[in-house]
């Protein structure tokens, strides 16, 4: 009995310092740049272990140092509805379940603010365990950050590419330019890239990518305005 009371009691404690150190860090990267992401991390451990040269290219811009196409394009190709939910597309998640469960192939139902989520705090995986995590921080993040911060985020932390993090990187690798310039079939060709950057070049596009760039800038047409960007 006794031994059951401590174990409750470091329990509780534990549950209430990783309560509060999450929160800490939530708010603290609400005003403080990303610089550094664990996906980060593991890409250069990957890159190491097969032989290749590391490459992490990654500068952190403003908001307003990035194109408004670039918003534009990833909410016309990741998440529509982004300016309207509150991190979760719960049609979406229906739609992934539902055709994951009839077998067919599995695609995400993740929104920019999942992505985002998972991206900052935690590590790639399609584990229940971490989903539970990744809802946790969307809900985190949606609460004290909001949709500006959740897009900056976002725009400086994804992988676009090998070894190529955010907006303003793959503006200058792929394209010769900087985030506050990407034009509109440009956004839309990164955006194009995002299902697997890896895979996937914005650099050298394949015809298959051309066409996800002509499907996206069409969409880009619906998304409602937001003071997003420059």
């Amino acid at each position: 009995m006794a031994n059951r009371k401590i174990i409750t009691k470091w329990i509780k404690r534990i549950a209430i310092f990783y309560f509060a150190s999450t929160i800490l860090a939530v708010v603290v990267l609400r005003f403080v740049p990303v610089y550094f992401t664990p996906l980060m991390f593991i890409r250069l451990i990957e890159q190491k272990a097969d032989g290749k040269p590391m490459k992490l290219h990654h500068h952190w811009v403003s908001m307003d140092e990035i194109s408004n196409n670039m918003p534009q394009a990833v909410m016309a190709s990741e998440d529509q509805l982004f300016l309207t939910h509150h991190g979760f597309d719960l049609k979406q998640i229906q739609d992934a379940a539902l055709v994951a469960a009839q077998g067919g192939r599995q695609r995400g139902g993740s929104t920019i603010s999942q992505q985002t989520a998972k991206n900052v705090f935690l590590w790639p995986g399609h584990s229940w365990i971490r989903k539970g995590f990744e809802a946790y921080f969307t809900v985190l993040i949606e609460a004290i950050w909001g949709k500006e911060r959740i897009m900056e985020v976002y725009l400086n932390s994804i992988e676009m590419g090998d070894g190529i993090y955010g907006a303003q990187a793959v503006a200058q690798d792929n394209f010769g330019t900087t985030a506050a310039n990407l034009t509109k079939r440009q956004a839309a060709l990164i955006a194009a890239t995002l299902p697997n950057p890896i895979r996937f070049s914005s650099k050298h596009p394949s015809g298959y990518m051309r066409e996800r760039q002509a499907k996206i800038v069409s969409e880009m047409r619906k998304i409602k305005h937001s003071n997003f960007g420059c």
